[in-house]
């Protein structure tokens, strides 16, 4: 088979360096199509042009991402192939659908159509890539959006994050809020009311060297909590963490509630497999129970 990505720029060879980058971050800008297959499969070599095609015909709607699974074996066992070929389509870093065999050519139009984004879903990336640059248009798409489809979760999601940046407290709470009455948050909407929670408790500048010498006193637990707020709003988590552990230590009541809810705070906005996040989990557990 010929080097496809040669053909067009909307289809990319990926190798175990490159696919990280070609398929789950660039699932968050448009739609992504993972083709499982091998030079050795016969099938695979039927369907792999018919994709190519579509892809160069529809000319940016979708990636098309060609995956080796002779070269990229660890990637394949992480999608759970078992068989090829086998495509996988995936959006905003998450698998959507995906299908093993063949198909003819036009039901890969019907399956790849079911892909594309909704004239909403298609403002909310417009506007995810223009937050950085030009907040009020990207604000503007954004409430556009969500005039198109009231229950689109990412438009939501989306005008809150950009609120918070320009720390339009009151504007993001009551965004979270609303989603919060369903009874659930999203993992992407639980980091950001943490992050909102940070910056509500500290919406005058910090002093860390006054804060500091207040909290050198153990028995002072306001000031050991204001503490563990101003360093976890100044990104300083460790240290955040172990004044918050502090106060939830002391047993005192009226102090350890917040301060158990800065811990979960910070816990969300690390990486879920970070060494800290395990630790304290541990020792907070161990505190309270």
């Amino acid at each position: 088979m010929n080097n496809p990505s040669e053909a067009s720029p909307w289809i990319i060879d990926a190798d175990e360096a490159t696919f990280q980058t070609a398929a789950v971050e660039r699932s968050r800008e448009l739609p992504v199509v993972v083709d499982f297959w091998a030079p050795w499969c016969q099938p695979c070599l039927l369907l792999g042009p018919v994709l190519e095609k579509l892809a160069g015909e529809y000319a940016g709607k979708f990636l098309l991402v060609k995956a080796d699974v002779d070269k990229l074996p660890n990637i394949a066992a992480g999608f759970g192939v078992q068989s090829i070929p086998a495509v996988y389509a995936m959006r905003d870093g998450q698998l959507l659908d995906f299908f093993v065999g063949l198909k003819s050519e036009e039901q890969l139009r019907g399956w790849i159509d079911r892909l594309l984004p909704t004239p909403a879903e298609q403002l909310v990336i417009e506007a995810r890539s223009l937050a950085a640059t030009d907040p009020k248009v990207a604000e503007a798409k954004y409430i556009e959006a969500s005039g198109f489809d009231a229950n689109l979760v990412s438009a939501k999601i989306g005008l809150a994050t950009l609120l918070l940046e320009q720390r339009r407290i009151d504007e993001t709470r009551a965004i979270l809020d609303e989603l919060e009455q369903r009874g659930f948050l999203e993992p992407e909407a639980e980091k950001l009311k943490a992050r909102l929670h940070l910056a509500a408790s500290s919406d005058s500048p910090v002093e860390l060297s006054h804060l500091r010498a207040a909290a050198s006193d153990p028995k002072n637990l306001p000031a050991m909590l204001a503490l563990a707020e101003g360093l976890a709003s100044q990104g300083q988590y460790e240290e955040a963490l172990v004044a918050a552990l502090a106060v939830v230590q002391s047993g005192k009541k009226e102090f350890v509630e917040p301060a158990r809810q800065l811990m979960v705070d910070v816990f969300r906005l690390l990486p879920d497999d970070s060494p800290l996040v395990t630790d304290y989990r541990r020792r907070l557990s161990t505190a309270l129970y």
